[in-house]
C-alpha cells in the first residue's frame, strides 16, 4: 500500500510538471527573473499558510532546532531554485524540447545515484532498459551537435534535489515551507526594488498579479507530491517514472509551440520510449512475483 500510494504521488507530480509549461508560457511577456522570484515568494506564503491551517505550526517549529536537517533543506532549496531559474528561462525562450531532453536524462542520473548512494540493486530488465535509454540520450547529444547545457543543468540539479529529499525525514509540507523560506527575503527584496523602480510587472493589470500568485500554488503542488513520493518509493522507481513529465513537455513543444523535431530526435526518443516499455514490463513481472511469494504458504 505504501509503494502504491508513493507511485500515485510520483505520477501526479510528473504529469503536473509535464503540462505546467503551458501555464508559464502565458507569462513570457514578463522577465524570467521576476517570474522566478514570484514563484519563491508565493510558494513560501502559500505553503506556510497551509502548515498553519493544518494546525502543525508547533511541530513545524521543531525543525529549526535541527541543524543537520536545516543544512540539507538549504541544499535542497538551492538546487530547486537553480532548477526553476533554468526551466523558466528555457520554456519562455523557446527551448521546451530541450527541457524535455533534460528531464529524460534526469532519471538516468537518479537511478545511478540510487545505486551509488543507497546501494539499490537493479534487475536485468532494469539494466537493459537503462542501457537502451542511455543509448538514446547519447545519440541525441551527438546528433544535437553542441553540448546541451540547458538539458544537463536541469537533469543534474533535479537529480541531486531528489537525492537530498530522500535523506530528509520531515513532512513534505514542512520541508517545502523551509526550503522556500531560505530565499524568501532576497526574492521579496528584489521584487520590491523593481516595483519601486517601476520596472516590475506585478501591478500591470489583474492578469499579471493573479497568474503570478497562482504560479506559486502551481509550483507548490507538484513539489509537495514529489516530496511525499520520495519517502515512499525507491530512487529507481522515482527516476524511471519521471519520463512521463518530459514526454508531455516534448509533445507540447512540438505540437503546441511548433519547436523543431527532426529525424535524429525521433530516433533518440524512440529508443527512450522502447526502454520505458521494457522497464514497465519488468516492473509488472516483479510485482506479480512478489504477490505470488506473499500469498504462497510457508
Amino acid at each position: 500500500m505504501k509503494n502504491n500510494l508513493g507511485l500515485i504521488y510520483a505520477l501526479s507530480a510528473y504529469i503536473w510538471w509535464g503540462i505546467i509549461p503551458i501555464f508559464w508560457k502565458q507569462l513570457d511577456h514578463l522577465g524570467n527573473t521576476e517570474i522566478v522570484m514570484h514563484r519563491m515568494v508565493w510558494s513560501c506564503v502559500l505553503v506556510t499558510a497551509l502548515v498553519v491551517v493544518m494546525g502543525q505550526w508547533r511541530q513545524f517549529k521543531t525543525i529549526f532546532a535541527q541543524p543537520k536537517v536545516l543544512l540539507r533543506l538549504f541544499i535542497a532549496s538551492s538546487l530547486v531554485s537553480a532548477n526553476w531559474a533554468v526551466f523558466i528561462w528555457a520554456v519562455n525562450s523557446g527551448h521546451l524540447v530541450e527541457t524535455s531532453m533534460g528531464y529524460f536524462i534526469n532519471p538516468l542520473i537518479s537511478v545511478a545515484l540510487g545505486v551509488a548512494v543507497f546501494s539499490e540493486r537493479l534487475r536485468r530488465g532494469q539494466v537493459l532498459a537503462l542501457a537502451i535509454a542511455a543509448t538514446g540520450v547519447l545519440y541525441l547529444i551527438i546528433a544535437h551537435g553542441t553540448f546541451p547545457w540547458i538539458s544537463f543543468a536541469l537533469a543534474i540539479t533535479f537529480a541531486l534535489y531528489s537525492l537530498t529529499k530522500k535523506t530528509i525525514s520531515v513532512p513534505a509540507t514542512h520541508g517545502m515551507a523551509i526550503e522556500t523560506l531560505f530565499f524568501f527575503a532576497p526574492a521579496l527584496a528584489y521584487l520590491c526594488v523593481i516595483e519601486f523602480q517601476a520596472t516590475g510587472q506585478f501591478f500591470h493589470g489583474p492578469t499579471n498579479w493573479w497568474m503570478l500568485i497562482i504560479g506559486g500554488l502551481f509550483t507548490l503542488i507538484p513539489l509537495v507530491l514529489f516530496a511525499a513520493a520520495a519517502k515512499k518509493v525507491s530512487m529507481t522507481v522515482l527516476g524511471m517514472s519521471q519520463y512521463i513529465g518530459p514526454t508531455l513537455q516534448l509533445l507540447s513543444g512540438v505540437f503546441l509551440y511548433h519547436e523543431p523535431f527532426g529525424s535524429e530526435r525521433a530516433i533518440a526518443f524512440g529508443l527512450i520510449w522502447f526502454a520505458l516499455g521494457i522497464y514497465s514490463v519488468d516492473q509488472i513481472r516483479f510485482q506479480r512475483a512478489n504477490k505470488d511469494l506473499v500469498r504462497s504458504p510457508d
